[in-house]
């Protein structure tokens, strides 16, 4: 009940025809659309497939009590088909409203209605024309035209009489109203004068009232490109006798339903009242109003319609006779000039065409999707693997479809380009009007990754490309066998393999005193060809000279990319009996004093070199001079401690907390996160969700985060069941129909340190005993922090491949259900514990500065490799959970 209507809703019927009747007396009467404007009903239904009545509570078949209660009965029923019965519904709603103005005028789309306190004495309480001998009807239209009371209601005009009030009900639109300018706005008058005399039993009693009726409706509305702007004037002539009247309340509202301050400003509506009007704005697109698609020269474009309200309160100061004004005014904006798009959004590294249809108004349906040479409807597509889905705007009825094509689909894979040819086949509803939308897709793949390196490993990190795993791996000059990949740390995850190769190998060949090349071929098993061909040049980590305390020298010398007949084994010092102490085909080592194999002494310096003798080379004698240097006459300053006894007790290593935020992206580029505000997250199944795990308040290169396990389940305690586990000893979960996918973390504006991210794409699901597709998952994972090894490969952990028992059973078919994220926990507290020590102690004359031989050709400056740390890691499982969406570590 709104005040003098009674708003009636009725859920989506799904397409099956509604008709509405009002009860009386037992007899229920069809309310065609002339019965219903005559006596006071409006219907509509959106395109959601909801049915929406209102009716005046003084309409034709209410039940009156006194004028202060009416109660209204309707059978509503739903035409079924020769296989489903007919459905019927009966309601019945009773309305109190004693509070009356002297005149109450509505203004429905269908129709006006003016209600005033009836001018008849108080002892008639018939209806009109109930013992009335005349009873006369004039209308100015706006000349005067009389009519009796008959021919009024054979032109659908509704004429009735209350205990106090008579009430006429005027059809829109009708050939007696007519347009009226109002303040510059022109306006639907309907003026009407009803007369009735009644004669009574006597001669000389007799009854006789008139009343004078007069409406005004709509107003003026325009339209921006993002705004709708109804304006409608409160000083309305003639329905003020006087100009002394005060305006004493201003509502607006949608859908019959008053609206206060917080939620006009929450949807962004706004109302003022500025000089001789009330002004409505709106903005297209708002809450309450819905979007609709239709086509226009093949072309398929949106509108967008809204039913606002206006509800106005004056009393006149000359008559001290109050109005209350309610206009209902739908609004339809002009064809908007947002035709649907297709958008793509494919990242050729997922291998998949990604792409988006829209916008479309709800009455748009998605029939067929044409590819190259055939067509297939939505079904066919979802069991391709395509992954159709509708998303809807809870707000404004605006919907999009999105599409998945893989590359790896017969149809439309190529070769490093791969293309495809899209049509979509669509159907605006009620109408059946058909349309189509093109596109033509391209996105060009990287098949192979180049390999990257440090100071002790080459790191070799292969992406399958078109030619999936079927090819041969040559690294160096050996074919990478079992025996060699367990050696070389081989590890692959169905889309990637990784080589960890020493420095060290004999495949790493043809390296120089300061760099070494490893070189890596993909070939073709049956035809022997090579797919793919590189070779990277790294730092060489050996130590080339090194200068001891008691005169000791040590001295490699390594074999040059630039002189490939040069045999390390015939290398000699400056003396020629002083040969290599070991050599191979790659490298000589040398051991010497001070005082042997010719070694000569200047100043502080102590020189030698290799030599390779003419004749075993074409470019003569080739030299590498050897340096060290000593300090002489100096006094150095050392730290020393003393061993504790066994009675001490040892201090506790140091520990520091390293936090770790667990976060969801938007999409899989990564740069916008949901906020905590945003939990619970709304998704639908099968849509990817992006998680993102970072290792905060650090800024060592030589840390790295890991995930061992994460799993999902149905409330915040990580331990509860049901269960279902998405990575299991960083790996994915192998018994999982939708394997989590690890994402690689490259280095951009905020990230500095790969190492300290891990990045993982799952899609989302539901369990198969929740069968509320409303329910909540929580996502929890037990991260731990240590030395980064490098591996490129996120998430393989050695040669593990059996996965632990999954609990509980995961549900992923295609269902249209959305599911929610409630929150992100991580369930371990890792402590990163730092051991420290002094290091070795010197004698006062050691070497205070090595300086490296060289190649006199070379001229490269040597390098000392640093020393590799190691760390000791400590984990405490936390015995609560966080609340939901927190993020603790």
């Amino acid at each position: 009940c709104l005040g003098n209507l009674m708003h009636v809703d009725v859920g989506p019927h799904e397409g099956e025809l509604l008709e509405v009747s009002a009860v009386i007396d037992n007899s229920s009467i069809l309310l065609t659309p002339s019965l219903a404007s005559q006596c006071g009903f409006s219907m509509k239904t959106d395109q959601l497939g909801n049915t929406v009545i209102f009716a005046s509570i003084q309409n034709c078949f209410a039940e009156n009590a006194g004028d202060k209660t009416f109660t209204t009965t309707l059978n509503l029923r739903l035409n079924g088909n020769q296989v489903v019965e007919d459905e019927l519904y009966q309601v019945a709603e009773t309305c109190h409203y004693a509070n009356w103005a002297s005149r109450e005028i509505i203004c429905d789309h269908n129709y006006m209605e003016v209600s005033v306190k009836r001018a008849a004495p108080d002892e008639y309480k018939g209806p009109v024309g109930s013992g009335f001998r005349t009873i006369t009807v004039v209308f100015f239209t706006p000349e005067e035209r009389l009519m009796s009371m008959t021919e009024a209601q054979e032109r659908g005009y509704g004429i009735t009489s209350t205990p106090s009030r008579l009430v006429v009900r005027s059809p829109r639109p009708a050939p007696e109203t007519y347009t009226e300018t109002v303040a510059g706005v022109p306006m639907t008058v309907s003026e009407i004068l009803v007369m009735a005399m009644n004669v009574g039993l006597t001669i000389c009693h007799c009854l006789i009232f008139l009343s004078q009726l007069v409406s005004l409706c709509t107003g003026s509305v325009s339209f921006t490109q993002n705004t709708i702007t109804w304006y409608l004037p409160w000083h309305i002539d003639p329905l003020i006798s006087s100009g002394q009247f005060k305006l004493l309340e201003v509502h607006m509202g949608v859908d019959g339903q008053r609206l206060d301050a917080a939620e006009m400003a929450a949807r962004q509506y706004s109302m003022s009242v500025s000089g001789a009007y009330v002004i409505i704005e709106i903005p297209i697109g708002a809450v309450g109003g819905y979007y609709k698609s239709h086509v226009q020269d093949e072309q398929c474009l949106l509108s967008y319609t809204i039913e606002p309200m206006i509800e106005l309160h004056w009393s006149d100061e000359t008559t001290h006779e109050d109005t209350r004004y309610k206009v209902l005014l739908p609004i339809t904006t002009p064809l908007l000039s947002q035709p649907p798009q297709v958008a793509d959004y494919t990242v050729p590294e997922e291998r998949v065409f990604k792409v988006m249809l829209g916008p479309l108004g709800f009455n748009v349906a998605l029939v067929n999707i044409t590819l190259s040479s055939e067509v297939l409807s939505v079904a066919d597509c979802n069991a391709r693997g395509f992954n159709v889905l509708e998303h809807i705007s809870p707000n404004s009825s605006l919907k999009v479809f999105t599409l998945q094509v893989p590359f790896t689909d017969p149809k439309q894979m190529g070769h490093t380009v791969y293309f495809s040819y899209l049509a979509f086949d669509l159907l605006v509803l009620p109408e059946l009007t058909p349309f189509s939308l093109t596109a033509y897709l391209e996105a060009t793949s990287e098949d192979m990754v180049l390999p990257d390196c440090d100071l002790q490993n080459f790191h070799v990190f292969v992406k399958y490309g078109t030619s999936g795993s079927n090819f041969e791996t040559v690294v160096g000059k050996q074919v990478l066998t079992s025996d060699l990949a367990e050696q070389y740390s081989f590890a692959e995850n169905g889309t990637h393999f990784s080589l960890q190769v020493p420095y060290s190998s004999p495949n790493a060949v043809e390296p120089s005193f300061i760099r070494s090349r490893l070189r890596v071929v993909l070939k073709n098993p049956e035809t022997s060809t090579n797919i793919k061909e590189f070779s990277l040049a790294c730092n060489f980590p050996s130590r080339l000279i090194e200068c001891f305390p008691n005169g000791t020298i040590t001295a490699l010398a390594v074999k040059l990319e630039s002189v490939p007949s040069l045999n390390p084994s015939h290398l000699t010092l400056r003396d020629p009996t002083c040969g290599p102490s070991f050599s191979d085909e790659r490298y000589a080592y040398f051991v010497f004093t001070a005082n042997t194999c010719g070694t000569t002494r200047k100043v502080c310096m102590l020189t030698n070199t290799f030599l390779m003798q003419a004749g075993t080379s074409s470019s003569g004698k080739l030299i590498l001079k050897i340096s060290c240097y000593y300090n002489i006459n100096t006094t150095n300053t050392v730290g020393f401690h003393t061993k504790p006894g066994m009675s001490e007790q040892l201090p506790e290593s140091p520990k520091s907390e390293l936090p770790v935020a667990m976060r969801l992206a938007l999409d899989d580029s990564y740069s916008v996160f949901h906020k905590l505000e945003d939990y619970p997250v709304t998704k639908y199944l099968q849509q990817p969700l992006y998680f993102e795990v970072e290792l905060m308040e650090s800024k060592e290169p030589d840390l790295s985060v890991e995930l061992e396990n994460c799993w999902a389940t149905t409330n915040a305690d990580g331990a509860s069941q049901p269960r279902w586990n998405l990575i299991i000893d960083g790996c994915a979960n192998s018994v999982d129909p939708y394997q989590a996918v690890y994402h690689p973390v490259w280095v951009n504006a905020r990230v500095q340190n790969p190492s300290h991210f891990k990045r993982f794409e799952v899609q989302m699901f539901a369990f198969h005993d929740q069968d509320n597709l409303s329910g909540q998952l929580f996502i929890h994972c037990d991260v731990v922090t240590c030395h980064a090894n490098k591996n490129q490969l996120a998430g393989s952990r050695g040669g593990r491949s059996q996965s632990r028992p999954a609990i509980g059973r995961r549900r992923g078919t295609p269902w249209t259900g959305r599911q929610s994220i409630a929150g992100l926990t991580q369930r371990r507290t890792t402590t990163h514990m730092h051991k420290h020590s002094y290091g070795q102690f010197r004698d006062t004359n050691q070497p205070k500065l090595h300086v490296f031989g060289l190649w006199e050709e070379a001229g490269v400056p040597g390098e000392n490799p640093s020393t590799g740390r190691t760390c000791k890691l400590h984990t405490e499982r936390s015995q609560v959970g966080p609340e939901p969406g927190t993020f603790s570590l």
